[in-house]
């Protein structure tokens, strides 16, 4: 499909640079395609909900993933950033390394500096691959949880470009940018569907009847970068690392003979478990990487909701939710939400979508918009 049938223009006010307070106040759009648009919030999330259908939740943790240093090659020297998105090994990550052009094979890169400060902190690295558009990969000097806790120590936060373009990181998003039930720590960008759940919605959903139950999957900068290709079959994912443990998936199967609906925290959430989902819709036990890539025509085995929050033009993000509800139902649904003053992004407001039940085809196919 072409990409440009996912564009649309978004205010720069819309976008959110701190998220709700508290977080399940958030807006939250209703969508069932076919039947109109709710303006709700995240707080009404339980009565949207029914007793037995279960939630499932990403619960990987955002590290302080983004990294500045220095690349000294003899008396030069040069100010390097690096994003961290997928662990290949205790001691070595692939990066997205800005500038790419100042980095070779075999440089060796101090992180913890900058021009105008000495040293901040040990670690250490060797560009062991350069790659393309940028990419790298990093071995430190350290390995396992002592890289870890250096990353603690001199990392930032990787706040998405469409937030890090207006205000530095602080300590606050420490805990901001980060799920209250994030466990497995591997992520560089936050399951941000997830950052609107409070201790008080976990209460009225149990009240409710409604299960939780949770997966892996370590979110990679991959996540922000944009579709530069005209045609969606021509863009390359980046893989994410995830896994389905077998009990979860005995749960949901569980859940689903019953008549329970799996509602998808995340889209995140959504990926891994059509990535674990058999063609039947059951699932089994899953981990490995995925490099899944959903557009209109995708035939979802395992989802039936969604709850996310509203994505970037032309992105793979809104082509996925796109693929969910149908592509003029979502515009529509922007639309509607650039018009109410929803809050866009990361630390954003959020939607609960409805799954479209169609026959396989990418909407619009038949009136020859390909």
């Amino acid at each position: 499909m072409r990409v440009d049938l996912f564009d649309f223009d978004l205010p720069e006010e819309r976008i959110a640079l701190r998220p709700a307070e508290p977080r399940d106040s958030a807006k939250m759009l209703v969508v069932r395609p076919g039947e109109g648009l709710e303006d709700r919030t995240v707080r009404e999330l339980p009565s949207l909900l029914e007793t037995g259908d279960v939630l499932v939740f990403n619960d990987t943790k955002v590290l302080p993933a983004q990294l500045k240093g220095i690349r000294r090659r003899g008396e030069a020297a040069a100010q390097i950033e690096a994003t961290l998105h997928m662990r290949v090994a205790p001691d070595r990550w692939l990066a997205f390394m800005r500038p790419g052009k100042r980095i070779a094979a075999g440089d060796r890169i101090h992180f913890g500096h900058d021009a105008n400060s000495c040293f901040l902190g040990q670690l250490d690295a060797t560009v062991i691959e350069k790659g393309e558009a940028g990419e790298a990969l990093l071995g430190f000097d350290l390995s396992g949880l002592f890289l870890d806790e250096a990353l603690h120590a001199v990392g930032h936060i990787p706040l998405p470009p469409y937030i890090a373009s207006k205000r530095d990181d602080d300590e606050r998003d420490r805990s901001d940018y980060q799920t209250i039930y994030a466990r497995e720590e591997g992520a560089v960008a936050a399951p941000t569907a997830g950052l609107h759940f409070t201790p008080e919605l976990f209460a009225a959903l149990d009240a409710k009847g409604v299960e939780r139950r949770f997966v892996t999957l370590h979110v990679g900068a991959g996540t922000f970068l944009p579709v530069k290709v005209d045609d969606t079959a021509d863009h390359k994912m980046h893989a994410e690392i995830g896994s389905v443990s077998p009990e979860t998936a005995k749960a949901l199967n569980a859940a689903k003979a019953r008549g329970g609906r799996i509602i998808a925290v995340g889209t995140t959430s959504l990926r891994l478990l059509e990535s674990a989902a058999r063609e039947d819709g059951t699932l089994a036990g899953w981990s490995g990487p995925t490099d899944i890539f959903i557009t209109p025509g995708y035939r979802f085995k395992a989802a039936d909701m969604l709850m996310t929050n509203f994505h970037l033009p032309r992105s793979t993000l809104f082509m996925l939710v796109s693929a969910f509800c149908g592509l003029e139902t979502m515009r529509a649904a922007y639309a509607h939400a650039i018009e109410n003053r929803y809050r866009f992004y990361s630390y954003g407001d959020a939607s609960l979508l409805f799954k479209q039940e169609n026959d396989g085809r990418a909407p619009g196919i038949e009136q020859g918009i390909q």
